[in-house]
């Protein structure tokens, strides 16, 4: 391994391995800084990623401009990714979104409709008949109404999308390092990264994208301003002999009537234990984790049983052939900003943080890494496209 680097990402996660891919394209001398994903979550000791997992929703519609942009643009760079890696990981099964019919109180699926006019997506609006259907699996019931966006949407793996952008980081000459940082300190010509195995990496240029776990003590030279909060998914497991009955299952974000059942959730895709699950989420709480330390807890703890319980009374009425599956859950985290965008900025002179999906990123995590890149290079952020709503708040 190379004395000294000239850019060092902290951080192996979507948003980390976009940064070194776009760095190692255009510039010598980018290491990339992480560990590997654990063999047992239940025990392990160290830090966790929330791309441990086979499905995240992908779609091109969205309210915000900005996460619109961000995702327009990674999606339309997937398939360069995949066929350079020769790693696939977008399947574009579509993504439905229903909420109440047009008309009443709440906005949803008018929001979606000129969300989806504005970035020029081609979608489908569907009653609630239609929608039974050409969905029977699903149970909406009466006075809704849905959005189908069923090209350039569907599900991502991130598993895969991280190793596609790690292989052409590394073939671009970007180094990897499996080893987990545990703090960055400033020299008079760069910094030094010290890792919990005892290496110290040098570097002229860091940038800490450590999701949730960039709030952790000495990564940063002040703490950036991020809300990390538990959440739990929930996983019913489908036999074989009955996965042609869900056959063409998009992803599905609904919006019912009651705000507090709010969900997004996957099709039916096979883990790596060889089972196949559908996975819903939609936390109808917070659980906000203040520290580092209770990250790592939460991760080791599985999930909430109650937050479980809640999903599967949801499936119960949503997917009622589902009722009764063997269910499972797991541990996640989301990571919010102030203003609800990613935070992409320098703390210091040397040290820079790119953190804050916002529950968003998995889809957009390509652009969102290649803004992480060109801050270090000294490049534009494309204000001109954004604005100025990538500073970070530090605190």
């Amino acid at each position: 391994m190379a004395d000294r680097f000239k850019f060092i990402i902290i951080g192996r996660g979507m948003l980390g391995s976009a940064a070194a891919r776009h760095l190692a394209g255009r510039v010598d001398g980018v290491a990339l800084i992480g560990p590997d994903e654990p063999k047992d979550a239940a025990r392990h000791e160290g830090v966790f990623a929330s791309h441990y997992d086979e499905a995240r929703i992908t779609r091109t519609i969205d309210t915000d401009p900005v996460w619109a942009l961000l995702a327009k643009r990674s999606i339309a760079r997937y398939a360069a990714i995949a066929e350079g890696s020769g790693i696939d990981f977008f399947h574009e099964a579509g993504c439905l979104m229903v909420g109440p019919r047009r008309g009443g109180a709440d906005p949803y699926v008018a929001d979606i409709c000129h969300a989806a006019e504005r970035v020029g997506a081609r979608t489908q609006v569907l009653d609630a008949i239609t929608l039974r259907q050409r969905f029977p699996y699903f149970d909406f019931g009466t006075g809704c109404e849905g959005v189908f966006e069923a090209v350039g949407a569907g599900y991502v793996n991130p598993r895969r999308l991280v190793e596609a952008q790690s292989v052409l980081a590394r073939r671009a000459g970007a180094t990897i390092v499996p080893a987990t940082v545990v703090c960055t300190r400033e020299t008079g010509d760069g910094v030094v990264v010290t890792t919990a195995d005892g290496q110290e990496i040098r570097g002229e240029k860091v940038l800490v994208a450590a999701g949730g776990f960039s709030i952790a003590e000495n990564l940063l030279p002040k703490p950036v301003d991020l809300s990390v909060y538990a959440r739990t998914v929930a996983f019913f497991e489908i036999p074989d002999a009955e996965l042609a009955h869900y056959a063409g299952m998009p992803s599905l974000i609904h919006q019912p009537d009651d705000p507090h059942r709010h969900i997004y959730l996957l099709p039916p895709v096979r883990y790596p234990d060889g089972k196949t699950y559908l996975k819903i989420g939609g936390d109808p709480d917070d659980l906000r984790l203040e520290t580092e330390p209770a990250i790592r807890a939460w991760f080791r703890s599985g999930g909430r049983a109650g937050i479980r319980d809640h999903l599967s009374r949801i499936i119960d009425g949503l997917v009622p052939d589902l009722a009764g599956a063997p269910l499972s859950m797991a541990a996640c985290v989301t990571s919010f900003t102030p203003n609800n965008y990613p935070a992409i900025g320098f703390a210091s002179d040397r040290i820079a943080v790119l953190t804050g999906g916002c529950g968003a990123a998995a889809k957009s995590s390509d652009e969102i890494g290649r803004l992480g890149a060109e801050l270090l290079i000294g490049g534009d952020l494309d204000q001109a496209a954004y604005g100025d709503v990538f500073r970070p708040s530090f605190r």
